[in-house]
């Protein structure tokens, strides 16, 4: 099964600048054997984005193959991050999202 980590930022926000290598570092360090991350500037990848209007930074998507398991914004501590990442990638129980981040995680699928 695919697990697809989204991180949605925008290049102008400060607090993304130096949160990407957060991200980075605590998802290279996943032992997901199919794992698809994704840095994502919600204004150069607009179209990906779609009609989601990400209000706070950073906010991230945690979707498999068959749903979204987690979408919303985080605190940007690494320590959120990896407690975020360890609890949705062992439980694939489908969270209640809005029909935007559903629509992303689709998109992100069909991009492989």
């Amino acid at each position: 099964m695919t697990v697809h980590v989204a991180c949605l930022c925008a290049a102008w926000c400060r607090t993304c600048e130096s949160y990407q290598q957060i991200f980075e570092a605590a998802c290279a360090g996943l032992p997901e054997p199919d794992l698809r991350v994704r840095w994502i500037d919600i204004e150069d990848e607009a179209e990906l984005v779609g009609d989601l209007d990400i209000e706070t930074f950073p906010t991230l998507l945690i979707a498999d193959d068959a749903h979204v398991r987690f979408a919303g914004p985080l605190t940007p501590q690494p320590e959120t991050l990896r407690r975020v990442l360890r609890a949705h990638l062992t439980d694939a129980t489908p969270a209640k999202v809005a029909p935007e981040y559903a629509a992303l995680a689709e998109r992100l699928r069909t991009q492989g």
